[in-house]
């Protein structure tokens, strides 16, 4: 049987249905507090749902029972500076009790890491599997806690653990609504009318999915891959989202001393209201940082073919309009 953590996510309820879909047998964990997201809500009869948090061993190892693979899509992330070591701690703990367990019982793993832990490759070129983030100049606690989550991967793997790591740049589908990615199509939406000077990698969630699950099914152990179907900058990402909208496009630009300022207003203004930052530091300085990813690697390594971004963008763009 097949375990999925974080199958009320973004991206493990994917990984969840397209599971199901192939007919396998599959146990998904579940917090007492959440909800199985709208997408499994129909294929809820082929899913065992089990209560457990991967920071309560016992419930954890009761979870693991009869379990031969599993997809570890679990993670908390924040924007929030007071978030920053809680959330390092529960990723990188939780982790380290699964990676402990599936030493323990044989089980095979495939991690999602992300490329917020890769590192940055030198001007001009693509960032690879072999570049690793700097920890002693990092401040974003959620690519810290990627970091150490995927260390101790590492970790279980000196020690015997069959398991395979993904990096996925930024993944984009119709099931993120507006939350995660989809707040960028929301923003979009709104009447944005700056843009900035940065790039990234972005991907089809349903494309995550199928690399994670290709994976799985290979021999392949010990190797970490990125998983990015198309480099953007973000001038032409955000003239495509608006083009689906039908509205015109972010014509002016957003220096960074603008951003600056940006991030500092939200900083007050969440103060004063008490809620999150509309925009935040460590968001504000990567929207003008040019990080380009190589994705030769898994596709050399499973011969994926990815979704061509723009139908991604469409089929989200058509969600939306309709919410």
């Amino acid at each position: 049987m097949i375990l999925v953590t974080g199958a009320t996510g973004f991206l493990g309820s994917e990984v969840a249905k397209q599971l199901v879909l192939q007919g396998n047998p599959i146990r998904c964990i579940k917090r007492s507090t959440s909800k199985i997201p709208p997408l499994l809500s129909s294929l809820q009869a082929s899913i065992e749902w089990v209560e457990a948090d991967l920071l309560d061993i016992f419930a954890l190892e009761n979870a693991l029972e009869g379990i031969t693979q599993v997809y570890n899509c679990a993670a908390w992330v924040s924007l929030k500076q007071a978030d920053k070591e809680p959330m390092i701690y529960t990723n990188v703990t939780g982790t380290a009790n699964l990676v402990n367990l599936c030493v323990k019982n044989n089980i095979r793993v495939v991690h999602v890491s992300s490329v917020a832990a890769v590192g940055d490759a030198k001007p001009g070129e693509l960032i690879t599997e072999n570049h690793h983030l700097d920890q002693a100049i990092e401040t974003d606690g959620y690519a810290i806690s990627k970091l150490e989550s995927e260390m101790e991967i590492w970790r279980g793997i000196a020690e015997g653990l069959d398991a395979v790591i993904v990096n996925p740049s930024i993944i984009i589908g119709v099931n993120a609504g507006t939350e995660g990615s989809g707040a960028l199509f929301e923003t979009v939406r709104k009447g944005l009318k700056f843009y900035t000077t940065g790039s990234g990698g972005f991907v089809d969630v349903e494309d995550v999915a199928k690399c994670m699950i290709t994976l799985m099914n290979t021999n392949i152990s010990g190797e970490r891959f990125i998983i990015s179907a198309e480099n953007h900058n973000y001038k032409e990402l955000t003239a495509e989202i608006a083009r689906g909208f039908g509205i015109e496009p972010p014509a002016k630009l957003a220096k960074p001393w603008m951003m600056e300022l940006a991030w500092r207003g939200a900083a007050l203004a969440a103060f004063i209201t008490r809620n999150a930052p509309s925009i935040d530091k460590v968001s504000a300085k990567a929207a003008s940082l040019t990080k380009n990813f190589d994705n030769s690697k898994i596709k050399k390594a499973i011969n994926i073919q990815f979704k061509p971004l723009s139908g991604s963008i469409k089929e989200v763009c058509v969600a939306l309009k309709i919410v």
